[in-house]
């Protein structure tokens, strides 16, 4: 269900209508909606903050590179553009050709009936955030009370008990419900898993809706945003291709990583089962599922393995003579010559007097 009330699709319409036939073509409702994918970067509404991108409060009608204490590319600082609704309409047709340089990694929306609803909707926010029109809608905040003279609105110090817990009595204990909320990592055994399941088929919509405007439609990646998909048999290349499919080594990583920290800028708004389906659909992408109607779940999950888990080994460092011994590390003098310099990275130049024939086979290039 939409969150956009009738209210404000009336304020834009009524933008729309001094605005030009675009914007008065679009639907706020259906551009609240198409803006998903941008929210990643940018925010809109009472409270919107710089993100990766510029907040978009009464972006119609500014000059661009105008926001304060966002830092433009030199390419936008320098755009002599004024966002009226034509400009806005030709750079979300493709940013990229617009402002020649500027450094937007998103491709655009093709269709001119998204991009004239995606305008709709943000031309309802005026610069500080608010709906046209929603003012005077809204009921007054009712007035707070102050708080008697002679006692203050919060405890003071030296009137709590200091707490008894831990080595410094410092905070409170977390609750039961605090701990289980932050104790989300997953194991490749499965261990940490909540219930639920998701197919290939449910996944590819939430996909192309969450994550296609960063990571592309296959998975392959846009701008400087990660390659999720492909790159077999890279990685004994000069530049290898790291992916899901040719270079993790668990799918317990796929999910936790997700369910933790993804949509970019909207990090743990999924349900579990939309996670399983996000994670079941690049496993898709990857070749390591081929049947669209593979439902991944709690109870075949860690039956699934990446292509590159055997190249993995365990760190048996505590193992090793030094750690097992629990000898004191040598700190001088560890070598019975003085230090070599045997590499370097040729492309940083960072080794002292390194030269064009000094060149080991650390070289980064």
């Amino acid at each position: 269900m939409s969150k956009f009330p009738e209210f404000m699709t009336a304020a834009a319409l009524g933008v729309a209508l001094l605005a030009g036939p675009a914007l008065a073509d679009g639907d706020p409702a259906k551009g609240e909606k198409l803006f998903k994918r941008c929210a990643a970067c940018h925010a809109v509404g009472e409270g919107a903050k710089n993100k990766l991108g510029p907040h978009l409060n009464g972006v119609v009608g500014r000059e661009a590179g105008a926001v304060e204490g966002y830092r433009y590319s030199p390419a936008m600082q320098k755009a002599d553009v004024t966002w009226t609704v034509e400009n806005l309409e030709a750079y979300l047709t493709k940013p990229r050709d617009f402002i020649k340089g500027n450094r937007m990694a998103f491709p655009g929306l093709p269709k001119a009936a998204d991009r004239a609803d995606v305008i709709a909707y943000l031309a309802a926010f005026e610069a500080e955030g608010q709906v046209a029109g929603q003012d005077a809608a809204a009921e007054p905040e009712p007035a707070r009370q102050a708080a008697p003279a002679d006692k203050a609105p919060w405890p003071l110090a030296r009137d709590t008990a200091l707490p008894e817990h831990g080595t410094f009595h410092l905070g409170r204990r977390a609750t039961a419900e605090e701990i289980a909320a932050w104790d989300i990592d997953v194991r490749p055994d499965g261990t940490g898993l909540p219930e639920g399941r998701g197919t290939v088929a449910d996944g590819e919509p939430i996909f192309t809706e969450r994550c296609a405007s960063c990571h592309g439609d296959f998975g392959e990646g846009r701008g400087r945003w990660p390659v999720l998909a492909g790159g077999f048999d890279t990685l004994t290349a000069e530049r290898p291709v790291k992916t899901v499919g040719s270079y993790w080594p668990y799918l317990s990583t796929v999910y936790d990583y997700i369910h933790r920290a993804m949509p970019f800028g909207d990090a743990q708004s999924l349900t579990d089962d939309e996670v399983y389906a996000l994670t079941a659909y690049i496993l898709y992408l990857n070749d390591v599922v081929t049947d669209e109607d593979f439902e991944l779940s709690r109870e075949n999950f860690a039956s699934v393995s990446l292509p590159n888990e055997p190249n993995f080994i365990a760190d048996e460092r505590a193992a090793e003579a030094h750690y097992a011994a629990k000898a004191e590390p040598c700190m001088t003098n560890c070598k019975p010559e003085p230090a070599k310099v045997v590499m370097r990275a040729r492309v940083l130049d960072v080794t002292p007097d390194g030269d064009e024939t000094n060149d080991g086979a650390g070289a980064v290039d």
